[in-house]
């Protein structure tokens, strides 16, 4: 799963090995360390509306907030 943050500026990726990664979409490097709480692989990312919070799901059942 995939989501750009409101102003365009980050890309959250959720992956198979259970970790989010930050991405800056202008220099396609990473943007600081993988987030990692899940158990499971990520099915959803979504950043708030402000771009303050971003928003995991995974196949863990569990919903994190960052």
């Amino acid at each position: 799963s995939v989501a750009f943050s409101p102003d365009g500026t980050l890309l959250a990726s959720g992956s198979a090995d259970s970790t989010i990664q930050l991405w800056d979409v202008t220099t396609h490097k990473v943007h600081g360390n993988p987030l990692v709480g899940h158990t499971g692989p990520i099915t959803s990312v979504a950043f708030s509306l402000h771009g303050t919070i971003l928003v995991s799901a995974s196949l863990d059942k569990a919903i994190c907030l960052w």
